[in-house]
């Protein structure tokens, strides 16, 4: 670092200081507000610890927490055997493959509130159609009650982060070299064996990047929780993103929001590094 030219740290300076006023100093200040009584102008008092503990008996956070969860849970496995499995599709060679990626990857283009509003009509008016003529009556009250919101937001995720997701394990895949694949076949290993003992210690690196982003994006989501179920029936589906904005804007508790933001952070934060450092060690295994 004491051998970088003046330039250099010029050129970074921009970014360092919009880090620190956008990023570090607002994290501080929050973090400050959550030991006190602020209600989104001032506060009169130091509360401490009070803001945290009181988190212990919130139930809707609680129940918040253990949704995104189970949530984070089944979309980081169908997010990445989906990605993984289209990708390998479309690494195929045959006519209209370049298409596929294309089409598999719009869904991606569309701005979250918009997707969930357009989901939200999918489950509200379609599916019910397709009840009523197909007689296929647990397409009836999707987003009536927690078990079928649940699913509702899974699909939304899935059907919009699938071909994100993809994209990353192409990338990977292209990179393989075709000598090893060839070799392979020779040896007379089937496609399965190809798969587990080359192709996908070769991916490695990608499964760790697309296992970060699916975590991350996961405990984050916010605005197609918001347009698709807006957290009900009776606040069942409600996500923790949801629940710490909830708390501030609507309950104008903006002293718990912040202690909740802070919890949340580190949970992210833990989960995510967690994964990263175990899932670098398993590439040096493979």
């Amino acid at each position: 670092m004491k051998n970088k030219s003046t330039s250099f740290w010029l050129f970074l300076a921009p970014t360092l200081i919009a880090l620190l006023l956008v990023v570090f100093i607002p994290a501080l200040v929050g973090m400050f507000y959550s030991f006190t009584n602020w209600d989104g102008l001032s506060f009169t008092n130091f509360v401490g610890w009070n803001n945290y503990l009181s988190l212990m008996s919130d139930k809707d956070f609680i129940s918040a927490f253990w949704f995104t969860v189970k949530f984070v849970v089944v979309t980081v496995i169908l997010l990445n055997v989906i990605g993984l499995g289209l990708a390998l599709l479309v690494t195929q060679k045959f006519k209209g493959n370049n298409f596929l990626r294309t089409v598999f990857f719009m869904p991606n283009l569309i701005g979250g509130l918009i997707l969930g509003f357009i989901w939200q009509f999918v489950f509200t008016e379609v599916f019910p159609a397709l009840a009523d003529n197909l007689g296929l009556s647990f397409l009836n009250g999707w987003l009536t009650n927690q078990e079928t919101g649940f699913w509702g937001l899974v699909i939304l995720t899935v059907w919009q982060m699938g071909g994100y997701i993809m994209i990353i394990y192409i990338a990977y895949l292209q990179n393989i070299p075709d000598e090893i694949i060839e070799a392979a076949k020779i040896d007379g290993a089937s496609a399965w064996q190809r798969f587990v003992n080359i192709t996908f210690p070769m991916i490695a690196p990608a499964f760790t990047v697309c296992m970060f982003l699916t975590l991350s994006n996961g405990f984050k989501l916010y605005d197609q929780n918001l347009s698709l179920t807006n957290g009900g029936p009776y606040k069942s589906t409600q996500m923790l993103a949801l629940n710490i904005v909830n708390t501030a804007y609507t309950e104008n508790d903006f002293a718990r929001a912040e202690a909740k933001a802070i919890i949340f952070f580190i949970i992210v934060a833990s989960v995510a590094l967690i994964q990263v450092y175990y899932n670098k060690k398993k590439e040096v295994d493979l």
